[in-house]
């Protein structure tokens, strides 16, 4: 991991800040970017980070991921830094109980849990092209229902749970798609659930009781993002960390291409 270049959004508390930190301390020459959208609350993990782990080479990106707007400038931010990242871990999320719309007006979970990350990615990948080789590690869940093309946003018919599970079954969707787009440039692409109503922000804003913690969720998407014996393992989704079958639709490829051209659109990109 000498000298790499790590991105992790969603970074300044639970799983993010924890794998952060951890990757922090793994390796004291990474650059460790991350994002959060709190300036106070970003400076302040910034400092944690760097105290808790002795790695001084810690970066701080503001973003709201509600906002494509955001998310173009947060890419412009990094590549005008970076050219190159070894590892994007795209953590950041909208839990069930947020809000039901974003910055741009659109349905929060499907933005932030999946247009953002699809958007982000894209604009970086020459930088993790000329890290090759290198990993993309999608956050997503257990929780997944089939994408509702009919209605996408669910303004027809809202619910906050199946907006979440649609938005992260998308995630999947998308990793399965890009695995296979970059399977020629070194590139690994692999998306995972990190645990069953772990203790973060986001389970206690559901008002559930926490099952397990944050550490064990950061265990695994390190495991992702850094084990040797996944070099070579792309396209796959992970329950924890073990390789598991995700919703049916996930493996429509007919679906997948209408998720992908839908998604351009939503997100003005060519």
């Amino acid at each position: 991991m000498s000298a790499q270049t790590i991105f992790i959004t969603g970074a300044t508390d639970g799983i993010g800040k924890l794998t952060a930190r951890d990757l922090a301390k793994l390796n004291k020459d990474a650059a460790i970017l991350i994002h959060g959208r709190n300036k106070i609350k970003l400076d302040k993990v910034i400092e944690e980070i760097k105290s808790a782990s002795g790695n001084q080479n810690v970066e701080g990106y503001i973003a709201d991921l509600s906002s494509m707007d955001d998310v173009r400038k947060l890419a412009n931010d990094v590549l005008a830094k970076h050219d190159k990242i070894n590892i994007l871990i795209n953590n950041a999320g909208a839990g069930f109980a947020a809000s039901r719309y974003g910055k741009d007006g659109t349905e929060t979970r499907f933005t932030v849990n999946y247009l953002a990350p699809f958007l982000l990615t894209h604009l970086l990948l020459p930088a993790i092209k000329n890290a090759a080789p290198s990993r993309i590690i999608n956050v997503a869940s257990a929780g997944q229902s089939p994408v509702n093309f009919k209605d996408i946003m669910l303004e027809k018919s809202f619910d906050g749970l199946t907006a979440y599970t649609q938005s992260k079954l998308a995630l999947i969707m998308f990793t399965i798609d890009l695995a296979d787009e970059l399977k020629n440039d070194n590139v690994t692409v692999n998306s995972l659930h990190p645990g069953t109503y772990l203790d973060t922000n986001m389970v206690h804003d559901a008002g559930i009781k926490p099952h397990g913690t944050a550490q064990s969720g950061a265990d695994a998407t390190i495991y992702l993002a850094t084990s040797p014996t996944l070099k070579n393992t792309t396209g796959e989704y992970f329950n924890v960390k073990n390789e598991a079958k995700a919703n049916a639709q996930a493996y429509d490829m007919d679906a997948r291409k209408q998720l992908r051209n839908l998604s351009l659109k939503l997100t003005n990109l060519t």
